[in-house]
């Protein structure tokens, strides 16, 4: 893998990149204004799930085309690879605007603090930007690809109904099961949203989960009329779903964004490396190489280096 190599878990991270619990904190520091660091050893981190390593694989191959040494460590836990990142034990990794922001929000003010992100991506950009810069990090730009929370129904009863859109399936005024986490019950951006923002009738939760097979199987069998899922579910053709579009912006900005730390990875270098992928990466590219990895058993490494050979941004091998 040309000098790249793999570790997994929280204990290969503090194996692999010693001093987890003591390297140097960025904590009250403020806005970090060093000049930006240009490492040309670069580790990059995932967080354990297929979309997140597709990502960091392909991040890796570019910047291996733009003459950096990676290699890639698969951590699950943000509680651990974010203070990492902060102490340059990881250098880069894959994001998702507003759930980074309201992260990183509810580590400095609590978790109590007011959410800072939105569906406004400049807004939620400009709130991340600052709170990432607080902590010695950098935030590169947003592309097109976005991975948010998504509803879907069956295509039969999308045609049935004549459903398109969220605004559509409260205009029928259908009363709709919906299959979800058991904490969309409270969650402003689930059911108490369908309701305030689309006026769906949502006559109750069922709690199996967002995404799972067993949601969407609840849909398929007409047990439920809507499951919550993601917007790069790849697996929706496979259960006779549809999404229905968020036509009112209700689910806040989680466009994909590389986070870096800016003393070791904040150089021009690693951001026209890492740009290059925001001109042509787009959710439904996600969605199908989230498939061939989930569905196809492919290799993320073997589906990345393929995609990028596609769309011309490395040679083919």
């Amino acid at each position: 893998m040309r000098g790249r190599s793999v570790a997994a878990g929280a204990v290969a991270l503090c194996a692999v990149l010693t001093g987890c619990a003591t390297g140097p904190s960025l904590e009250n520091r403020g806005e970090v204004t060093g000049s930006p660091g240009d490492s040309r050893h670069l580790t990059i981190g995932n967080a354990g799930f297929t979309e997140s390593d597709l990502l960091a694989q392909m991040y890796a191959l570019l910047l291996e085309q733009a003459g950096y040494s990676t290699r890639i460590i698969s951590v699950t836990n943000r509680e651990i690879y974010e203070p990492a990142l902060e102490s340059g034990q990881i250098d880069v990794v894959p994001e998702y605007a507003a759930t980074f922001a309201d992260w990183l929000n509810a580590k400095v003010d609590g978790p109590e603090a007011p959410t800072v992100g939105s569906p406004d991506l400049a807004a939620t950009m400009t709130a991340l930007r600052r709170l990432a810069g607080s902590r010695g990090l950098t935030v590169l730009d947003a592309g097109e690809a976005v991975d948010q929370n998504a509803f879907a129904v069956t295509a039969a009863y999308a045609t049935e109904h004549r459903l398109k859109t969220l605004s559509d399936l409260g205009a029928a005024k259908l009363p709709v099961r919906l299959a979800a986490g058991d904490e969309c019950v409270q969650r402003p951006y689930c059911a108490p949203g369908l309701r305030e923002t689309y006026g769906i009738d949502i006559t109750g939760v069922d709690p199996k989960g967002v995404g799972t097979t067993q949601a969407k199987q609840a849909v398929q069998s007409g047990q439920d009329q809507m499951v919550l899922t993601t917007t790069t579910d790849a697996t929706l053709d496979d259960f006779g779903l549809v999404l229905l579009a968020d036509d009112k912006h209700l689910q806040n900005a989680d466009h994909i964004v590389p986070v870096v730390n800016h003393s070791r990875a904040g150089g021009e270098g690693v951001t026209s490396a890492l740009d290059r992928l925001n001109t042509v990466l787009t959710t439904a590219d996600l969605a199908n190489m989230n498939e061939r990895v989930d569905s196809w058993r492919r290799l993320p490494e073997d589906v990345a280096r393929t995609y990028l050979q596609q769309k011309k941004l490395i040679p083919a091998s």
